[in-house]
């Protein structure tokens, strides 16, 4: 799916249906003025994005992205594309968070720690534009899942608009594909530390290469929501549907080993559950410290497609 902007031609019949979506979205953001959105390019946001763009008018809407080793340089394309077309003035900011041993040490607190990062660039960046309100995608579904970062924007008076008008991922889905967004079917993506098993340290070398393990899969022509889970020498392969059957057949399979092998897995496995949003999570507390100690020595070698991250000072347009 490419990043475009909307076409413009945003179906009636879609959007009356899903009136009951984007009447309490509107009325959520509508008396705020003027906003900044964390801003990733996923299905979430880029709704909050446009509907902000169409209430509050374009030049009333900041768009913020976190720029890491975390974010696959794609992505970012698609999303500086899509804001681009809104007219919507886009601004991203170098995080650093690796730098950080609080977040790079990878406890389940990791995400707090991220958001913090991210919540001081996104605030400079709003507080430039002489904006005040900060937003986010997070919607009503996201709560029922373990979120550290959530505490990090309440500390920071971050609005929720999604969560305000009560919608959970199905509404937001529905409502990007009235609202004819280009997004609207794309998977979900997940920051790249989401790959990482809680308390094997991240590093660039880890990120690049369960990046470059999920790209095999898309090569393959796996298609749907997709995860290759980092356990220091173990691949964990988390596959949509169906697709956990073709992987399992004697050539997928010996194909996947292989190529994953050549990135530095020791050991390639088949999660037969097949993927779910925050499967590290299911993990027992107690184990993330037997899962760093048996990581340690688990290959990392860098490679696959990420690019570096930007080298600009602090922020870009």
């Amino acid at each position: 799916m490419s990043g475009d902007a909307p076409s413009g031609a945003v179906s009636a019949s879609l959007l009356a249906a899903v009136g009951s979506f984007l009447d309490p979205l509107e009325a959520a953001l509508r008396p705020l003025g003027r906003v900044c959105v964390a801003y990733s390019g996923g299905v979430d946001s880029s709704v909050v994005l446009a509907v902000s763009a169409r209430v509050l008018g374009a030049g009333n809407a900041l768009a913020f992205t976190a720029v890491s080793e975390t974010y696959r340089h794609d992505e970012l394309e698609a999303a500086k594309a899509f804001a681009e077309g809104l007219g919507v003035a886009h601004r991203t900011w170098v995080t650093g968070e690796l730098a950080d041993p609080a977040y790079a040490a990878n406890a389940r607190d990791r995400c707090y720690h991220c958001k913090v990062h991210m919540i001081d660039g996104m605030r400079r960046a709003a507080e430039r534009a002489g904006i005040e309100v900060l937003v986010d995608g997070l919607n009503r579904d996201d709560l029922d899942d373990e979120r550290p970062g959530v505490r990090a924007t309440k500390e920071a008076d971050v609005r929720h608009p999604l969560v305000e008008a009560g919608l959970g991922k199905a509404a937001v889905r529905a409502l990007a594909r009235a609202l004819d967004l280009p997004m609207w079917d794309r998977p979900a993506q997940a920051c790249l530390a989401s790959r990482i098993a809680y308390g094997l340290p991240i590093t660039v070398e880890r990120l690049h290469q369960a990046a470059a393990a999920e790209d095999v899969l898309r090569d393959m022509g796996f298609a749907g929501e997709l995860r290759v889970r980092h356990h220091g020498e173990l691949a964990r392969v988390e596959l949509s549907g169906g697709e956990v059957g073709r992987a399992a057949g004697e050539k997928e399979r010996e194909a996947l080993v292989r190529r994953l092998r050549a990135l530095g897995f020791t050991y390639v496995t088949l999660d037969l559950q097949g993927f779910r949003s925050g499967s590290m999570n299911e993990s027992p507390a107690g184990r993330d410290t037997a899962v760093a100690a048996e990581g340690q020595d688990g290959a990392s070698r860098p490679t696959g497609t990420l690019r570096p991250v930007p080298s600009e000072d602090d922020e870009t347009r």
